[in-house]
C-alpha cells in the first residue's frame, strides 16, 4: 500500500462519521470496567456525530477552511487559462461507463460557466484512483465538451493528488508561456489548492464553487442531515490537510 493510500485510509478511520463511531465503541468496550469513562467516551461519539451532522456545524466549519472571495469576471479576464481540479468519477451504467462523480460535476459545471465568460482555454487534471478505470481529466473532458459545449485544451491524466494536479498541470501550461490561471476548485480545499499551484510556478485567480452561504440561520441548520455531515467531513478533512501540509 502507497503512502497516498494509507493517508485516504487514516483520514477514514479519523474522520466523521467512522472516528466519532470508533470513540462509542471503545466506550462501550470499556464501560465495564471503568463505567465513568466508557459513558463519558459514548456519549462523546454520540454528540460529535450529532454535532457534526448539522448545518450550523457544517457550515461554521466550511468557513473555517474556506478564505477565497467568489470570482469577479474582470479577474478572471486577467489571466491566460482555467485549470479545472478533479474530484472524482463514477461507474454510471446509466451513461454508459464512467462519468464525473459530485465534486467532479460541481467543478465542471462552474468551470464551464467561467470559460464561456471569459474565453479563456481550459486545461483539466485528474488521473485515477481506487480501482477507477477511467482517469478524472479523460472524464472531465468529455463531460465539458459533449453536455456542456466547452472545448478543453490540455487534459492532464495521471495526477493523484492535488499536488501533482499542481506540478504537471505547470509542466503543461509553461511552454505554452501561461503563467497566470483561473483555478477552479471547491472553496473548503482552494486554500491548499492554491498554495500547491503557486509553489508550481503559478500565478492563480481563485474561482472556488461550493461557497459557505450567508443566509440567515434556521430552524433546519439544527436538524442532523446526511448533506451537513459529509460537508463536515470535507471540512474537517481539509483541516488535518492544512496542517499536514504545514508540517
Amino acid at each position: 500500500m502507497d503512502l497516498l493510500l494509507w493517508r485516504k485510509v487514516l483520514a477514514a478511520i479519523v474522520l466523521p462519521p467512522i472516528g466519532p463511531l470508533l470513540v462509542l465503541v471503545l466506550g462501550a468496550l470499556v464501560l465495564p470496567r471503568w463505567p465513568r469513562v466508557g459513558r463519558g467516551l459514548v456519549w462523546t461519539g454520540i454528540g460529535a456525530l450529532v454535532l457534526l451532522s448539522t448545518g450550523i456545524v457544517a457550515r461554521g466549519l466550511l468557513w473555517a477552511v474556506d478564505v477565497s472571495p467568489t470570482l469577479r469576471l474582470e479577474d478572471a479576464r486577467s489571466a491566460q487559462a482555467i485549470v479545472i481540479l478533479g474530484g472524482g468519477v463514477r461507474d454510471a451504467p446509466e451513461f454508459g461507463g464512467y462519468t464525473v462523480a459530485r465534486l467532479s460535476l460541481d467543478r465542471v459545471r462552474y468551470g464551464a460557466r467561467v470559460a464561456r465568460a471569459s474565453g479563456l482555454p481550459v486545461l483539466v487534471t485528474g488521473g485515477t484512483f481506487w480501482g477507477d478505470t477511467a482517469a478524472e481529466g479523460v472524464v472531465m473532458r468529455e463531460v465539458l465538451e459533449q453536455e456542456f459545449g466547452v472545448p478543453v485544451k490540455w487534459v492532464e491524466s495521471r495526477s493523484r493528488n492535488t499536488h501533482q494536479n499542481a506540478v504537471r498541470s505547470a509542466a503543461i501550461l509553461a511552454p505554452e508561456g501561461v503563467k497566470r490561471v483561473v483555478l477552479v476548485a471547491h472553496g473548503f480545499d482552494m486554500r491548499r489548492a492554491i498554495a500547491e499551484f503557486e509553489a508550481a510556478g503559478l500565478e492563480v485567480v481563485p474561482a472556488p464553487t461550493f461557497v459557505p452561504p450567508t443566509t440567515p440561520i434556521v430552524f433546519s441548520d439544527f436538524v442532523p442531515n446526511v448533506f451537513a455531515l459529509q460537508s463536515s467531513y470535507y471540512a474537517l478533512y481539509e483541516l488535518l490537510a492544512n496542517l499536514a501540509r504545514g508540517w
